[in-house]
């Protein structure tokens, strides 16, 4: 915490004149931080504002298709695995049936030979009474060998049967999940592309905005520093709070660069809490606040999904916004549509 306090002082020194500049006349920042631009802004800001929020928008949708990726390796690694463990046990239940059906082959070519094993052949061939009780017993042993051997044969028939079943089916999951892989792969390559050309289209919109405009957006402007609840909230909005003043691209999880669920995804991990990687995740995450009960740490997600802040308090929040803009404190309704409220923790 002192490094990230010291690096939010030589940050402080640094935008003296973005601050200043935003005391001069305060313009609004994008569509996915502040949507309610003045009438008289100018046309330039009113475009970038537009072009950010389709920015914003196109992030969460490559996020939502990288998280379908990493969920469909898990499904094939996890078939792959059932394929080879079902294929092992295949192998060792074919070694059992072939080893017991020896068994049962030798018994019954026994069975059939000499005295053909029965009371009355043993009876005949008998020269006194405890020979044929000895005969008897031998007869007992070997029934009940046979009896064992046939059901230990007829288990590993069974245990072969369920290990092919097994491996035809973890073999049918994994050609599904690759199928599904070149798909996902595909759907990953092409949001990349559209937003790699947003974003293009973003930075030309805003070295199109005028010197005051582009200090207004780039500035912090007053640190909030606040008494943090204790528990895993407390300790994810002070690490939300350290990072005011670091700046905005999309994808990014720190450690000096966010998009909004990188920021709020990682402050919880920092408390110990795993949440999920995109704002649209997020906002299913936990459990649903109404807006008169919002309080510190909570997740504000905003415009059906694609954006997420965290609540500093009952009226502000802390966020990521867009490029061009640092992670800074707003008024609570500022970054657009509400969509949900989830207490994460508390």
């Amino acid at each position: 915490m002192a490094s990230q306090r010291l690096k939010r002082g030589l940050r402080g020194a640094m935008a003296a004149t973005a601050v200043a500049a935003a005391a001069v006349g305060a313009l609004p920042v994008p569509a996915g931080a502040q949507p309610n631009t003045p009438a008289n802004a100018s046309e330039a800001l009113k475009k970038y504002n537009e072009l950010a929020e389709q920015a914003t928008k196109l992030n969460e949708e490559l996020l939502r298709a990288e998280e379908s990726r990493n969920a469909n390796q898990a499904e094939l690694d996890k078939a792959n695995a059932d394929l080879a463990q079902a294929t092992q046990a295949g192998e060792q239940a074919r070694t059992d049936e072939e080893t017991f059906r020896v068994q049962v082959d030798k018994l019954t070519e026994a069975s059939f030979e000499g005295a053909r094993f029965n009371q009355l052949s043993a009876l005949l061939v008998s020269d006194s009474q405890q020979d044929f009780l000895n005969r008897m017993s031998a007869l007992g042993v070997l029934a009940s060998d046979n009896n064992e051997s046939l059901e230990r044969l007829s288990g590993a028939v069974d245990a072969a049967e369920d290990a092919r079943q097994k491996a035809a089916d973890a073999q049918a999951r994994a050609q599904a999940a690759t199928d599904e892989a070149i798909k996902i792969a595909d759907d990953v390559k092409k949001r990349n592309d559209e937003l790699q050309g947003q974003i293009t289209e973003v930075k030309n919109q805003l070295a199109r905005l005028s010197s005051q405009e582009r200090n207004t957006l780039a500035s912090v402007g007053e640190r909030v520093t606040t008494n943090v609840p204790a528990g895993a909230a407390g300790l994810a909005l002070q690490f939300a709070l350290e990072q005011q003043g670091d700046m905005y691209r999309y994808g990014a999880t720190g450690p000096d660069l966010w998009d909004c669920s990188g920021l709020t995804s990682k402050a919880y991990a920092y408390a110990g809490v795993s949440i999920p990687r995109t704002s649209g995740g997020q906002a299913g995450a936990g459990r649903p606040v109404s807006r008169g009960e919002v309080q510190a740490g909570d997740l504000i997600i905003y415009n059906g999904g694609n954006h997420v802040g965290m609540a500093v308090d009952n009226a502000r929040v802390v966020h990521a916004s867009t490029d061009g803009v640092p992670v800074k404190v707003v008024p609570l309704e500022n970054p657009g549509s509400i969509y949900a409220m989830r207490r994460i923790a508390g």
